[in-house]
């Protein structure tokens, strides 16, 4: 009997000491994180002191607090993509800015130092290189382009530095890789040259394939004015060059990611990251994109607000352009937006995505669900707002309707009105069920962090509602939209869309590519 009671007796001490432990051992974060959008919180868990991580934590808290608000994605990155980054961190500490070997680097960027055509010399395998990627276009495209240079580095062993003349960057993200930067320093010794490259300059890749030049970097012209020479960047014979440059200077507007794909060099090794294709940006837009403190409060003041009790989050993003950029980027004649808030009705019923409305009068209460609209104006959501609030709906359900903000037109550069954009990005991202604009990098941007696919919408002609009025994406992926058409060696009419099983042309722009699960597709 004494035995017993010494048995009972130990193992609830023993069951006290665990719990105990368990207490004080785990850190205040969020236990998956590392491994479920891949934060590097554990690295640095078990490499700082605790001041040190309650400071770093303090100066991101969307870094430590965004897993309260967002669901856990369905998706699991590959072991060798979490090595990879892991890696890349331990890079970019090594070469990043004001280290010695950034410091060596940098003076190859001095007059006499010069890079000639394709008789390229070899580096040490120990010398950094670098990616210093300029911005341009809007939030959106910045975006999913920074996203892109980062894949880009990530798979040509360089540190990528970002150029951010308007503070933007530092304004609406974290800092991603710890205890360094990837902002471009002030000092940087062309820094007052870089917005003003372009497909003349000498140092442009696709001018030093059509004129013998040479320079102390290569400037990569990758927007909507680049040519065949431009596009050259995405054959491999131009990547064997590139890897012997210490200075890639890139601007880009595209997220170019499935042309990377097609890249033969890098194509196992694309392979092994992503055995999932569709999940590249899902995963690496959550690693990069943390919003800044001042962003993260909006995020969650207005969840808090207005979606944190719902029972559904429903995302209306809702994108009109001028019919001349339709014209010029996608063949798109005409486009009546009078017509768009019934487009958007009819999807939603066509799908269940929202519920009908009730024209003999109340029903019995049933689920809460709220729908949050984004859109530069205030029309689209007032008709949609008035519907539900002037009508039961058939099933019961309570439909409240929500819009951050109406702004009346896009002000890139805004330091304001971007922080808006990338609040309203994000809570998009935060919902259930999603309908997106076609064309629109903004809710690219939404549904990758989601990890959803959304309804993409048919916009409407001489104010006909389309049949269908929408479509269900693919993948959760964003569009290439003005990808590469000619092969390698200027061959043309290959149909990039049909080479491989796991890239398709897009939904809303049929020239353009995105990656797919064939298996889903």
């Amino acid at each position: 009997m004494k035995k017993l009671v010494v048995v009972v007796l130990l193992s609830f001490i023993s069951f006290l000491v665990s719990l105990i432990l368990q207490q004080y051992s785990t850190p205040d974060i969020h236990p998956d994180l590392d491994e479920r959008v891949l934060d590097f919180t554990s690295a640095k868990v078990s490499g700082q002191e605790d001041g040190s991580q309650k400071s770093y934590a303090k100066d991101c808290l969307s870094r430590y607090e965004s897993a309260l608000y967002r669901k856990e994605s369905p998706y699991k990155p590959s072991s060798y993509l979490i090595t990879k980054v892991r890696q890349y961190e331990t890079l970019h500490k090594r070469c990043g800015p004001y280290t010695e070997s950034y410091n060596r680097t940098i003076r190859k960027l001095e007059p006499g130092h010069l890079t000639h055509d394709h008789d390229y010399e070899t580096l040490d395998d120990k010398e950094c290189k670098y990616l210093v990627r300029i911005p341009f276009d809007g939030l959106g495209n910045r975006i999913l382009s920074l996203a892109s240079a980062f894949l880009y580095a990530l798979l040509t062993d360089r540190a990528l530095l970002v150029y951010d003349n308007e503070g933007d960057t530092a304004d609406l993200f974290c800092e991603p890789f710890p205890e360094t930067t990837w902002l471009l320093p002030q000092d940087f010794p062309i820094r007052n040259r870089l917005e003003n490259l372009n497909q003349e300059s000498p140092e442009c890749h696709g001018n030093m394939l059509k004129h013998s030049g040479n320079s102390s970097f290569v400037y990569l012209h990758l927007i909507y004015t680049y040519d065949d020479y431009d596009k050259l960047f995405f054959c491999d014979q131009d990547q064997i060059f590139l890897q012997n440059v210490s200075w890639v200077i890139m601007k880009s507007q595209f997220y170019i990611v499935p042309s990377l794909f097609f890249i033969k060099s890098f194509e196992q090794e694309l392979a092994t990251l992503f055995p999932e294709k569709e999940t590249v940006f899902h995963f690496l837009g959550r690693y990069l994109f943390y919003p800044s403190n001042p962003v993260w409060e909006l995020i969650t003041r207005y969840y808090r607000a207005y979606l944190a009790n719902s029972d559904e989050k429903i995302g209306i993003q809702i994108r009109t352009f001028d019919p001349r950029f339709l014209a010029a980027a996608f063949n798109f004649t005409t486009s009546t937006p009078e017509a768009v808030p019934d487009t958007i009705l009819a999807c939603s019923f066509d799908n269940n995505v929202l519920p009908k409305i009730n024209m003999k009068g109340s029903q019995e209460s049933g689920k809460s669900k709220s729908i949050i609209v984004t859109s530069l104006t205030s029309k689209y959501y007032e008709k949609i707002r008035d519907m539900y609030w002037e009508h039961s709906t058939v099933n019961g359900d309570v439909v409240a309707v929500f819009q951050p903000s109406s702004e009346g037109g896009q002000k890139t550069g805004n330091k304001k009105h971007d922080r808006k954009a990338w609040a309203e990005m994000y809570l998009l991202s935060l919902t259930d069920k999603l309908i997106t604009s076609p064309w629109s990098t903004f809710g690219y941007v939404a549904q990758g962090l989601a990890g959803l696919r959304p309804w993409i919408l048919h916009m409407p002609k001489d104010e006909v509602v389309p049949n269908p009025p929408c479509t269900r994406a693919m993948s959760m992926e964003p569009c290439f939209q003005k990808p590469p058409f000619n092969g390698c060696k200027m061959r043309t009419g290959v149909d990039t869309g049909a080479l491989v099983p796991y890239i398709r042309h897009c939904e809303d722009a049929s020239q353009g590519l995105k990656l797919v699960d064939p298996k889903a597709s």
